[in-house]
């Protein structure tokens, strides 16, 4: 009888249709800050591969890369490449890999629309972060002065809270007046309710939700073939995005794709994808499509920076 099933089953497996690039389930872990963009990468790919499915686990930073390393899973995206020593654990395990810089990605500091600061500077946001300046009214004379100020980051191990203890702390630590919410949309939500509030979000969470009518995913497919131009995208004005200010420069300016593409806005950073995965799979036909051209053009929709297609801005007057 045992016999009788394990032929059965051979028999049912070789009628399965094979995983390949383009078919079959994949499974992929993704920084939260980045999940809004991934997202829509995700619609479009299996759109255009009907037969294949990506299954996203949007977590924090440290967590996908020990996952990677532990083979739970073998394509993550974050904003840091492996380190020498991680590519060392890795060949010493038999397991190859290829990672590519896929966008170029900004922080935004978000505030309340009540916050009548005008600007911020490098030195400001280091003295907010250390815990130094506590109440607004220690960084400008506002009308909030003597708020406390709170700082809300969307967790405590992802991308954008390493990016910024490594701009700013140097090895120290945050403030006691630093929280984590679970999720990027909980500190826009937040941030939109409390005028004390200070939040630090990836910037394509703050253009998203200004599209009040999703576009059909065949519309949009027909134009990311065709379409080489993207209009300048503005930000949501349910909350105040705050010009920052480089230590070099005479005035802050909000992190915009020309901001971002000229270097004047100083808080960006790399968002890498890093496959670990055997040529044919679906989570190697994932990842050429990250960083081929519908791919590029989609991260370039979103406001942010695609790391590998030609950028040109085009302003609608």
């Amino acid at each position: 009888m045992l016999a009788i099933m394990l032929l059965a089953l051979i028999s049912c497996d070789t009628k399965l249709p094979k995983s390949t690039s383009t078919r079959g389930i994949a499974k992929i872990m993704c920084d939260e800050s980045f999940q809004s963009i991934l997202e829509q990468e995700i619609a479009v790919f299996e759109y255009q591969y009907p037969e294949a499915s990506i299954m996203p686990d949007y977590i924090n930073e440290h967590d996908a890369l020990d996952s990677l390393m532990h083979n739970k899973v073998d394509l993550i995206i974050t904003s840091r490449d492996l380190t020498p020593e991680q590519r060392k654990s890795l060949k010493t395990l038999g397991r190859g890999y290829r990672s590519r810089k896929i966008a170029v990605d900004a922080i935004a500091i978000i505030v309340n629309k009540q916050n009548d600061i005008d600007e911020l500077s490098m030195e400001d946001l280091s003295e907010i972060f250390t815990g130094k300046a506590k109440r607004w009214g220690e960084v400008y004379p506002t009308k909030l002065k003597n708020d406390s100020i709170k700082i809300l980051f969307d967790g405590s191990g992802t991308g954008v809270v390493n990016y910024i203890k490594n701009k700013f702390l140097k090895g120290g630590k945050f403030g006691s007046n630093v929280y984590a919410k679970k999720s990027s949309p909980e500190v826009f939500e937040a941030v939109e309710k409390s005028k004390n509030v200070i939040g630090l979000i990836g910037v394509s969470w703050i253009t998203s939700d200004l599209k009040s009518v999703e576009k059909p995913i065949s519309e949009k497919y027909d134009e990311l073939k065709e379409n080489n131009e993207v209009s300048v995208i503005d930000f949501t004005d349910r909350i105040k995005v705050m010009p920052v200010r480089a230590m070099d420069k005479a005035q802050g300016v909000k992190p915009y794709q020309a901001h971002i593409y000229s270097g004047d806005y100083p808080l960006v950073r790399s968002i890498w994808a890093i496959d670990a995965s055997y040529n044919g799979t679906l989570d190697h036909g994932f990842y050429a499509f990250l960083t081929g051209v519908i791919g590029q053009k989609i991260i370039l929709q979103t406001g942010i920076l695609p790391a590998a297609e030609p950028v040109r801005f085009v302003e609608v007057q």
